[in-house]
């Protein structure tokens, strides 16, 4: 038995074959023409699917699994990311159901790119065992998803947990989402990159001037790389004080691009934490790496689904393994 994954970013088009024991076994990849119509978008996540149902593997599919960048409609089937101007409203879940090699029977499950994420750390990563956790993914945007009392909380839609999009400054530029100051504006990768831009930072000859560029450059004692990443540090600690003494955490999880940056984020990001997080409650709260790194959207899709059809409740991202 396989479980299928998709996890849709502004970046890339990832799917995936995963065992039952979280383990990936086939990977596919397509980069995400954003920017692109819808009809083009839709090809590329077709073109995923396809390279997935020549494996082998793909004849003892159970369930599938779709992780994407929000917002998502989990009943709808629906997604409207942010970053891809295209999809407002799309009914990727229909897509996925009628590709030709899709067993009959199979409905996808839907849920939050940072809520499978959420749903992979919990089940064999980083939050494993914890009973309250955030799990962060800081990568073209900013998303959240929480474990309250040992079970993902994906809310009624599949968004809960959107730290992205909490205002941490008041009179901040406006997000892609329409709101002024969120956390994205701040710590998205494509924030960072932008910020060292502004301050004078330039990319080496032939080297994309990206977050991965920037945290190079922060590495090697670049100081205006240095403060983009502080930056947004500063964005993460604010939203992750906020949110602890909201619902009280034992423990945050941050993956993504971005925190592939290692002590580049996570060293500033502590430093400005304990100036946040100063009540009794929300002191000392650990902050540690993902374990699974890039496939955790995969993962969670695939435990997502898996955790419906154990249920048989359909979308039901909270009852996970």
């Amino acid at each position: 038995m396989v479980y299928g994954a998709l996890d849709i970013g502004g970046t890339k088009i990832a799917g995936a074959l995963v065992d039952e024991d979280g383990h990936v076994v086939v990977r596919a990849r397509r980069a995400t023409p954003a920017r692109r119509p819808a009809g083009e978008l839709a090809a590329a996540v077709t073109a995923v699917q396809d390279e997935l149902a020549v494996h082998p593997a793909w004849a003892d599919l159970s369930c599938f699994g779709i992780a994407s960048a929000g917002p998502v409609d989990a009943g709808a089937g629906t997604v409207s990311p942010v970053n891809i101007p295209a999809w407002r409203g799309f009914p990727l879940v229909e897509l996925v159901r009628t590709h030709p090699a899709t067993p009959a029977g199979i409905r996808p499950v839907l849920v939050g790119d940072a809520v499978a994420m959420t749903a992979a750390e919990h089940w064999r990563g980083a939050a494993r065992g914890v009973a309250n956790a955030l799990c962060m993914v800081v990568s073209t945007g900013v998303g959240g998803g929480l474990v309250l009392d040992g079970r993902v909380h994906a809310g009624r839609t599949g968004n809960a947990g959107h730290i992205g999009h909490i205002t941490v400054d008041l009179d901040g530029p406006l997000c892609p989402c329409g709101a002024p100051g969120c956390v994205e504006t701040r710590a998205s990768g494509t924030a960072i990159a932008a910020h060292a831009r502004a301050l004078g930072w330039t990319a080496p000859p032939g080297v994309r001037p990206d977050a991965a560029a920037v945290a190079g450059a922060a590495g090697n004692g670049d100081a205006r790389a240095r403060a983009a990443f502080d930056r947004a540090a500063q964005a993460l600690a604010a939203a992750i004080a906020a949110t602890a003494a909201l619902v009280e955490l034992d423990r945050v999880v941050i993956g993504g691009g971005v925190a592939q940056a290692g002590e580049t984020l996570f060293a500033p990001l502590r430093h400005h934490l304990a100036r946040y997080a100063v009540l009794d409650f929300v002191r000392g709260i650990p902050v540690l790496p993902a374990a699974l790194a890039l496939d955790a959207g995969l993962i969670g899709a695939a435990a997502t689904a898996s955790a419906g059809r154990s249920a048989g409740a359909g979308n039901a991202p909270a009852l996970l393994p």
